[in-house]
This record gives structure tokens, C-alpha cells and sequence, in this order.
């Protein structure tokens, strides 16, 4: 027989404060870091990774750099050490052994970084901010520890779109003393090459006024006759947002170069020397060629101190025009065309969705249920109808949290809610309550007053509206792989526009019970009431089950061994739980007392394994053959520069479609002789746990959800394959290059 009103309730329930546990501890991010301290730091904004370069090892007279590299997500920003009118520059406390001395930040040359009237010198998408470090002759090689140092780093930075955050992380690497540590050496490479040059020639300003007239000698043959940009190392000296060419001259006189400079309204005493950086607008396709040179200018003449204002100008203008703005940009309106193909995708996808093993039981339980109605074609069409409106209602009320939270500039993609370990346990709790319920062990309806238990036969309209609430809540991991494109095109779009996607969605999930609510030859199909029902009822437990398997081993990718085997050992106590409560008199209160008791001391003996994160190589390397590797968007970067192709795998544990590519066309003997024979460089980007910087990369691709599969080659547009991939789709691309 259908489920009872009251098991729906609980079910809906269950997901629903799951879902509301999840969002509570990840949309409030907190910068500090755990009491797990490691080599890197990832925010919602960035990713802060502590790095070392010491090819020859740690002694005196040998090489020895630290530095925190930082990768930004899109359109986000940190500063240089004169942030310009607004903002703050990286600062970094070090920790380090006896005999070892961290010297300044090395700066690399910024740029400047326009918000409206606002103008700020800083970096965006990966910049390492190298320390010098001093091996003195008091150093002694530490005799344990296997031969290494620990390094500890204290580090806060501003991170700014229009709004910004302030964050901080602690970070701690191992240091081996004798070996060769040079993994970022590339790293450390570029950023070298990003350093101004010191000038070995005279540079001289003269005041004039309100003004400042600079003159510079010494510049190299190659930087004669171009344009230069420029930036004063002390805050508030010069006009961080004068435009060249409007606000402020150069010129070239013979070997000199010229500036006319306006001198900053919040300008302090006028200093004897001013260090400042040149650099060339048009920087040369040698990366590791001189493009920057730093000088230090000797000031003749004396300003008149402005008095000093607690903002700037600029600052207080831009934060004037900006106070009814939104923070991030209002998104565009699709045109006709692609609305309607993200509904028609959305159609398509949520009739598919009714074929997942964890939905077809529900469905078809439902549709049955239709033979009890007889002939009552009006109790048909108002469960039709309800179970619709369940549907539709959730999906719009998933994709409105969805697009809530993006819009509060949470990084999220479609299927957040199975990257949380409580949320996939809270599922596996509630699919083994579904298969136990069907298998017949238990009903609702022993365990809550007759008055209750008879919900279902008062009010059936509401027992269908919850079945379409229940559907959606086990159904919405399943849709990425049928409507990616849909759901990408969706969360770009005005809000409207993204709802109606997801109504499309509910729309065609729960069409086929509305269809055989509304058509009569269609009940007419179905058979007979008979004990059959019970046998059908018994059969679909089996789908439940194999949910809770999947379920398990998601769980696995996300807390590692130790989490799943405590889920699974909860969850047959829990079953054992409902089996006592089905036994009757004293036995069954002495049975279901000493169950309670067990399950809560294993509970809190093995319950935090459950939601316990393993290390993301860890992740990574499940499943993973020795030719894949760990996607980040440096690494991509680092590659195509090298000219190599890169094919990424983005995938989550989670996605059903994602490991039956992975092992039929991604584990094909000709896909990988193709692979191989082209060089092309195997990236995996595993989005099981949430990460911001693979929703970021989705998001730039058009995508909300995995799985996502595409080919990048040097001086080409990348190639997104399809979700469902074959073979022959694979080795075509490759076959492009």
C-alpha cells in the first residue's frame, strides 16, 4: 500500500533541516583557520598556499625563499604594498628555527585596478609574494624530525570585489634540511622576474606647486621611447587614480624620462627621497624579460602639508555612488532562443530523472495507488495536481536558496547539497527508513495514535503533495548529468527567468503522474488491486537499498573509511531501533531501551568520523589512474603556457553519470593511446566536498554542475564535451588538435 501522510511529513522534514544544517555552517564563512593547520588556506575568495624554494637545502650561503601564493577567484583582488585609495596590503608573521631570518616581501610589480573614481595597485588572479630568508652561521641542522624545519606562518590580507573582506590564515610546512625543495621552483622563477630592477642611474623631483615635476636617467635602451606606468612605494603621495594622459604627462628627452605629476590632497610632509617603480605599459612576450625597474628620486623643494581627512576624495565619492549598488552585477536576460532551449533542457531533463533508481519506487507506488481510486476520476485529478504542485514548489524553493545564496556571494553549484557529509548521511538515514518501510518490517501507523495514522485516508491531496516533495528531495543530486547546460544557463540569468527553469524542471518530473491522473486510458493500463501490490510493494525496497550503497560510498569520498563504517554501523542500529519497536509488550521496551542507550554511546563514540573531511589528495587519488593528477587553475595555466593540452575531468563522487564515464570512456584503451600520443596533460577536478575554485571555473564555463568535460589547447577556445561522453566524441576532439 502508498506510504502514510505522516512518513512524507518526516521525510520532508529530515531533508529540509539537513539542507537548513548545511547552509547555516557554510554560507557564514569564518577566516580563522581550524586547529589543523597545514600548508594552505582556501576561503571562499582565495586560496593561500605557503610555499618553499631551497634547491641546495638549507645552510649557510645557500638560497633559501619563502612565500605565500595566493590564487584569486574572478573579478576578486589583494594589494601591493601601497594598496592605492583604498584597501590594505598583505602582511606576514613568520615563525621560524634559530639561525633563520625572513626578510622583506619581495613585491612584485602590480597594476592598477579601477572601481569607478577609486584606483588601487594590487594583484589578481595568481600572484607569490616571495620572502628572502637568512641562514645565519648560528644555524644548527636539527638532529629530530627527521631532518626538517617547521616553518609557521601568521598571514591576514584584504581581499576586495566592491565589497571586502578582511581574512587571516595560519599556515605550517615541513622544511626538509638536506634534500632539494624546489616543486615551486617556476613559481619563484616568474615571480623573480616580476621584481623591479634596481636603477643604476640618478632620478630627481622638483615641487612645483601642487605638483610634481620627475625626471629619470639610467632606463635601458629597451624602455627608451615607450610608455612607462608608474607607482609611488608611499601611500598618498601621488593621485593613485590620475589617468595618463589627462591628469598626468610623460615624455622621452634623449636617454631622460619625464613626468608631471599631481601631488595627492592627503599628502603628509614632504620627504627628503622617494622610492617609486617604472614600469612598461606593453610588457614583453619574454616573461623572464626586465620590464620593471625601481628607483629611488631625491626631492627638491618642499610641499604645503594638506591636512589629512579620514578618507579620500575618491574613496568618499566612490562610496557614495555605490551606496544603492548592488555588489555584484545584475545579471543579463537571455534571449528567447536560449530560454527556451534551457526550458525545453529542463523539460527533458526532469522526465529522465524518473528512471533513478531511488525515484522510480516513489513513482511508480504512486501511480498503483491509482487503482485503489477505482473510478473516482476527481480524486485522481486532485492527486495529479498536488503531487505537481509538490514538485514544482520544491524545485522553485531548492533553486531560490540556490540563487539566494549565490547572489550573497557564496560560491555554489547545482547538487551543493550532497557536498555536505550531514546532508549525504541524513539521506542514507532516510532511504533505509523508506526500504525498511517497503520491505514491510514496520508501519508509520504502529507507532503514532490512530487518529494520526488515518491522515493519509482524510486528506490524500496532502499525502500527494508531500510524495512530490519527497521525489524532489531524493531526485535533485540526479539532475546535472541530464540538464547541465540548462542549470548553467539558469544561474546567470535574472532570477525570473532561473526560476522558470526550475519550474520546467518540476514540470517534467512530474509529468508522467499528471498525465496518468488526467488521461483515463492510462489508468486503464494498470492492473487490477490484488496481493501482487505487496510483492511490487516488497521489490521496490531493493532500489532503496542500493541508494543507501551509493549513498554510503559517497560518504566515503568525502570522510574517508572511518566515516562511512560509522554511518553504516548507525544505521543498522537504527534499523534495529525500528525492528524493536515493532515487537510487542515488555520485550519490546527492555529491547528498544537498551538499542537507544547503545546507538547513543556509538553515536558519540564514532559520530564525528562522519562529517571528519580527509585531505583533498586523498580524495583525488580514489579511483584516480596513475596518468591523472590533481586539477588547480595554476597548474592549468602552467601547462598551456608550456604548450601543452589539458583535458579536465570535472566530477564529484556523487554524480552517477560522472563514474560511469569515468570507467567506460575515460578507462577506453584507444581514448587513453590518444591521450598519450598527444601529450595531452590529465586534470581531475574533484568537486565531492564544496570547493570555490572548481564552482568558479564551472561557472566561467557555463556550467552549475558536474559532470563537466573539456579540452584546452594553447591559442584555442577550450572544448566542452558532452555530460553523457562516448568514446568516439573523445577521440574526435583529440583528433582536432
Amino acid at each position: 500500500m502508498p506510504h502514510r501522510l505522516l512518513s512524507h511529513f518526516f521525510f520532508a522534514l529530515l531533508f529540509i533541516a539537513a539542507s537548513a544544517s548545511w547552509t547555516g555552517t557554510s554560507a557564514q564563512f569564518n577566516s580563522k583557520p581550524d586547529a589543523r593547520t597545514g600548508s594552505v588556506v582556501t576561503t571562499p575568495r582565495v586560496r593561500a598556499e605557503l610555499v618553499a624554494h631551497a634547491p641546495e637545502g638549507v645552510g649557510p650561503g645557500q638560497p633559501l625563499w619563502l612565500g605565500l601564493q595566493i590564487t584569486h577567484q574572478p573579478e576578486w583582488h589583494t594589494y601591493w604594498k601601497n594598496p592605492g585609495d583604498s584597501g590594505l596590503p598583505t602582511e606576514l608573521a613568520w615563525t621560524l628555527p634559530t639561525g633563520l631570518t625572513a626578510g622583506d616581501i619581495a613585491w612584485p610589480v602590480p597594476h592598477t585596478i579601477r572601481i569607478g573614481t577609486l584606483a588601487n595597485h594590487g594583484y589578481e588572479g595568481t600572484v607569490l609574494l616571495p620572502v628572502p630568508v637568512q641562514v645565519g652561521p648560528d644555524f644548527k641542522v636539527p638532529l629530530a624530525g627527521n631532518g626538517t624545519l617547521d616553518v609557521r606562518l601568521r598571514a591576514t590580507w584584504l581581499v576586495c570585489r566592491v565589497e571586502c573582506i578582511p581574512e587571516e590564515g595560519d599556515f605550517a610546512l615541513q622544511l626538509p634540511v638536506r634534500g632539494s625543495t624546489a616543486l615551486h621552483a617556476a613559481a619563484f622563477a616568474q615571480s623573480q622576474a616580476d621584481q623591479p630592477l634596481a636603477l643604476a642611474g640618478t632620478s630627481q623631483v622638483q615641487v612645483q606647486g601642487e605638483r610634481l615635476q620627475l625626471r629619470v636617467r639610467g632606463l635601458p635602451a629597451a624602455a627608451r621611447g615607450q610608455t612607462l606606468a608608474l607607482f609611488a612605494e608611499t601611500p598618498e603621495v601621488l593621485i593613485s587614480a590620475a589617468v595618463p594622459g589627462k591628469d598626468w604627462t610623460q615624455a622621452w628627452d634623449g636617454d631622460a624620462w619625464t613626468a608631471d605629476l599631481p601631488l595627492s590632497p592627503q599628502r603628509g610632509d614632504t620627504p627628503e627621497r622617494l622610492p617609486l617603480v617604472l614600469a612598461l605599459e606593453q610588457r614583453p612576450a619574454d616573461r623572464a624579460a626586465p620590464h620593471a625597474w625601481r628607483t629611488v628620486a631625491d626631492v627638491n623643494g618642499t610641499w604645503a602639508a594638506a591636512t589629512r581627512a579620514s578618507v579620500s576624495p575618491a574613496l568618499a565619492a566612490a562610496l557614495e555612488a555605490n551606496k544603492a549598488a548592488s555588489p555584484t552585477p545584475a545579471p543579463t536576460s537571455a534571449s528567447l532562443g536560449t530560454l527556451l532551449a534551457a526550458l525545453a533542457g529542463g523539460l527533458l531533463g526532469g522526465l529522465l530523472l524518473n528512471l533513478m533508481p531511488c525515484v522510480f519506487p516513489v513513482l511508480a507506488i504512486k501511480v498503483l495507488g491509482f487503482a485503489q481510486h477505482g473510478s473516482n476520476r476527481r480524486a485522481q485529478r486532485l492527486a495529479g495536481a498536488a503531487y505537481t504542485s509538490g514538485v514544482v514548489l520544491s524545485f522553485l524553493a531548492l533553486g531560490g536558496l540556490l540563487l539566494g545564496l549565490r547572489a550573497a556571494g557564496e560560491q555554489l553549484g547545482w547538487g551543493f547539497q550532497l557536498q555536505s557529509p550531514a546532508v549525504v548521511a541524513g539521506l542514507a538515514a532516510l532511504f533505509t527508513l523508506i526500504g525498511l518501510n517497503l520491505a514491510g518490517l514496520f508501519e508509520f501507523g504502529q507507532f503514532v495514535p490512530g487518529r494520526l495514522a488515518t491522515l493519509q485516508a482524510r486528506h490524500p491531496v496532502g499525502d500527494a503533495f508531500l510524495s512530490g516533495v519527497l521525489a524532489v528531495a531524493i531526485a535533485s543530486p540526479c539532475t546535472a548529468p541530464f540538464m547541465g547546460a540548462s542549470l548553467g544557463f539558469a544561474v546567470a540569468m535574472p532570477a525570473a527567468q532561473a526560476l522558470a527553469v526550475f519550474a520546467a524542471l518540476g514540470l517534467g518530473m512530474a509529468l508522467p503522474y499528471l498525465a496518468a491522473s488526467l488521461v483515463p486510458a492510462v489508468v486503464g493500463w494498470l492492473p487490477r488491486p490484488g496481493p501482487w501490490m505487496v510483492t511490487f510493494r516488497h521489490a521496490m525496497a531493493f532500489p532503496m537499498f542500493a541508494t543507501v550503497v551509493w549513498l554510503v560510498w559517497v560518504l566515503g569520498q568525502q570522510s574517508g573509511i572511518d566515516g562511512a563504517g560509522a554511518l553504516l554501523a548507525l544505521l543498522v542500529a537504527g534499523s534495529a531501533l525500528v525492528w524493536s519497536l515493532t515487537l510487542r509488550g515488555r520485550t519490546r521496551m527492555v529491547i528498544a531501551s537498551v538499542l537507544i542507550a547503545s546507538g547513543a554511546w556509538l553515536a558519540s563514540a564514532i559520530g564525528q568520523n562522519i562529517t571528519k573531511p580527509v585531505e583533498r589528495a586523498a580524495q583525488v587519488a580514489v579511483g584516480a589512474t596513475s596518468a591523472w593528477h590533481a586539477w588547480s587553475a595554476e597548474r592549468t595555466a602552467e601547462l598551456m603556457a608550456g604548450g601543452q593540452p589539458v583535458f579536465v575531468d570535472f566530477t564529484a563522487a556523487w554524480c552517477v553519470t560522472c563514474q560511469y564515464n569515468k570507467r567506460t570512456t575515460l578507462t577506453d584503451s584507444s581514448v587513453l593511446a590518444d591521450f598519450a600520443e598527444r601529450k595531452v596533460a590529465l586534470l581531475r577536478a574533484d568537486w565531492t566536498r564544496r570547493d570555490p575554485a572548481i564552482t568558479a571555473a564551472l561557472a566561467q564555463l557555463g556550467r552549475s554542475g558536474v559532470p563537466v568535460y573539456v579540452l584546452y589547447a594553447p591559442g584555442k577556445a577550450p572544448v566542452v564535451l558532452t555530460e553523457i561522453l562516448s568514446v568516439a566524441e573523445v577521440r574526435q576532439a583529440l583528433a582536432a588538435l
